[in-house]
């Protein structure tokens, strides 16, 4: 049984060590299960001023978009076409996602707002201010739910510096499609910035990039509120900005030193280290296996043997 283990224990090693040097591993069992061998990270355009929300459109075969935040752009990338602008005149946007019928959803930092962009090209405002008629201070990140809510960020990072803070508070809102009315389901968070679901959805990821630079958990409830928050890991190199789950429940989040990759249980699996420092990820790809990074000027994907969690 001693030499079993030492042969077993063998083998892992030998997977560990077949990763390049992209790669600090604390689980080599596990995260042998996520990446091909040869698996490396590809710089795929670069030269941008700060970018942020990547995420896969399936319009006219899939293409990636991702918000160049300074440069008041949404680009578009293919890997036939490569770098096209998709949205010119962005208001400063930054995260940006899709609900399970492939509509884009943007947060818009200078306009302060939430909008929807149907496969057609029409875009609509979802909302610009609370329940209460306060305008946000400059929506972060966000994720919808099945059922058409969307759950989002409001940190001040993207506020206009000539225009005042009207939110008391750095929040988490609900936007309720039949109310069309959003309310805060979280008050106590610093800088609340990266959120998504489990993939079951009875559980919603919340990352903070102010002082605590850890990432919550909460339950969803049947109302939509959210309770029993929790520490769920903690980020040592940076913060957390962007995260994503993939359909196993394994939760992946941009850090300063590259991707960190964390077991349902909030184990660190490993890191997949990037020459810049990310702000964001998502999956995609035609089989939604490849994952696309947003790091300072440029953007990288590398691919991977999950799928990420269906919207």
């Amino acid at each position: 049984m001693p030499r079993l283990f030492i042969v077993i224990a063998t083998l892992l090693a030998i997977s560990t060590l077949t990763f390049a040097a992209d790669f600090l591993i604390k689980n080599g069992a596990e995260f042998a299960k996520l990446l091909p061998q040869d698996a490396k990270v590809q710089k795929l355009a670069t030269g941008f001023k700060f970018l942020e929300g990547p995420t896969w459109l399936a319009w006219d075969g899939g293409f990636l978009v991702f918000s160049d935040i300074p440069a008041n752009h949404i680009k578009k990338w293919t890997a036939k076409d490569g770098i096209t602008v998709f949205r010119d005149n962005s208001n400063a946007a930054n995260g940006n996602t899709t609900d399970r019928n492939g509509n884009l959803f943007t947060c818009e930092h200078t306009a302060r707002r939430l909008t929807l962009t149907t496969k057609d090209g029409s875009t609509t405002v979802l909302t610009d201010k609370s329940a209460d008629g306060n305008r946000y201070s400059s929506p972060n990140d966000l994720v919808v739910h099945s059922n058409g809510s969307v759950y989002f960020t409001d940190p001040p990072y993207g506020l206009p510096r000539t225009e005042k803070k009207e939110q008391p508070g750095n929040y988490v809102f609900r936007y309720d499609p039949k109310t069309k009315q959003s309310t805060p389901v979280v008050k106590d968070f610093d800088m609340p910035n990266g959120v998504a679901f489990s993939p079951d959805e009875k559980k919603i990821y919340i990352a903070d990039s102010g002082r605590p630079h850890h990432i919550r958990v909460f339950d969803v409830n049947d109302d939509g509120s959210l309770s029993n928050g929790k520490i769920f890991a903690v980020i040592d190199k940076g913060g957390p900005d962007g995260i994503r789950t993939d359909s196993a429940g394994r939760l992946w989040s941009s850090a300063a030193d590259g991707v960190h990759i964390f077991a349902p249980t909030g184990e660190l699996i490993g890191k997949i280290l990037v020459p810049e420092s990310p702000a964001n990820l998502c999956f995609g790809g035609p089989t939604g296996t490849t994952l696309f990074i947003t790091a300072r000027t440029s953007l990288y994907s590398i691919q991977t043997n999950v799928a990420g969690t269906v919207k």
